[in-house]
């Protein structure tokens, strides 16, 4: 298990019927390397391999889900948010056979987004945003947009995608981002937690696969995003704007 100042990098609780998972980097905002990735998804598949689970609760330590890849390995490392690995993480949501919650009261960017967007049910409390600051980089969300599309429709992805702009929950609920709005004492979680706690899984199981037939993403979107992403990645300009930020903490917009 990797460790960090903070700890494991992925706490896992199991309570009953639900096992929450929590992204553990709050000294990175919760960005991900490639190996957090892998203990993301070895979580997950865990929690897929225990009959009383009916739900995982996805969320991150001090609110923000996800800041998406983290910079310095991609800077040391060309780690690229374990490409294929993080597609195949999001795909993975949709597809185990226990509800996908994502609690979220703060940031999600970039690969955050796509973390709620591939979950089941996104609930957010009314201070959390949503953004794609990906081309602010010179890259583009390639991993995300084919999940974020999925729940959303293109306009709204790629309104999110070209404007960078950030998207607070209210607004995010009315195009499909978020499906619930949390009060300040957690209700609306533990409300959803307690009727999903009684579906069976083969029910759950079917009704993912079965939704996953009306919408499905392409077989193509993997490979296509990878090439994309990759072809970016490489261009001396991203490159320069990330090290620039790594070694002197400058944005892209500031240099």
């Amino acid at each position: 298990m990797t460790l960090h100042p903070t700890g494991p990098a992925v706490l896992v609780d199991r309570d009953g019927p639900v096992t929450r998972l929590v992204i553990n980097r709050p000294h990175r905002q919760n960005s991900l390397t490639a190996d957090d990735v892998r203990l993301l998804r070895d979580a997950l598949e865990t929690a897929a391999a225990d009959p009383q689970t009916r739900a995982v609760v996805l969320s991150g330590s001090g609110g923000t889900l996800c800041t998406g890849m983290d910079l310095a390995s991609v800077s040391t490392e060309g780690d690229s948010l374990g490409g294929g690995e993080f597609f195949d993480l999001l795909h993975r949501l949709t597809d185990i056979p226990v509800t996908v919650m994502a609690a979220i009261d703060g940031q999600a960017l970039g690969g955050g987004v796509g973390l709620a967007a591939a979950c089941d049910l996104v609930v957010a409390t009314e201070r959390s945003s949503f953004a794609l600051p990906e081309a602010l980089w010179g890259l583009l969300p390639c991993n995300i947009l084919p999940f974020l599309v999925r729940r959303t429709g293109f306009q709204r992805a790629y309104a999110m995608t070209l404007s960078t702009a950030p998207v607070m929950a209210a607004d995010a609920r009315t195009f499909g981002l978020v499906d619930v709005l949390e009060g300040a004492h957690g209700q609306q979680l533990r409300r959803l937690l307690g009727r999903v706690g009684k579906l069976d899984r083969a029910t759950i199981g079917a009704a993912k696969t079965y939704c996953a037939s009306l919408s499905p993403i392409p077989d193509t979107a993997r490979a296509h995003a990878g090439e994309v992403f990759a072809g970016l990645l490489g261009s001396p300009a991203v490159r320069a704007r990330i090290d620039n930020y790594v070694r002197h903490q400058r944005m892209p917009w500031e240099v």
